[in-house]
């Protein structure tokens, strides 16, 4: 894999890169809640399931 060494491309880089607006900030920061909390209710709901089932946790 061939990794850039000189400096200008990274100053490319950071001249693209912008500050998100409040709004999608928030967009970004409400969709990665909503799929951790999705995640976690699975977990949850496997967690339930199992201890129901005899040799559980």
């Amino acid at each position: 894999m061939d990794v850039p060494y000189d400096l200008g491309s990274y100053v490319r880089v950071l001249k693209l890169a912008s500050t998100p607006s409040w709004e999608e900030f928030s967009r970004v920061a409400l969709i990665a809640s909503a799929g951790v909390a999705l995640v976690g209710l699975i977990g949850f709901l496997i967690f339930v399931v199992m201890s129901f089932i005899p040799g559980g946790p």
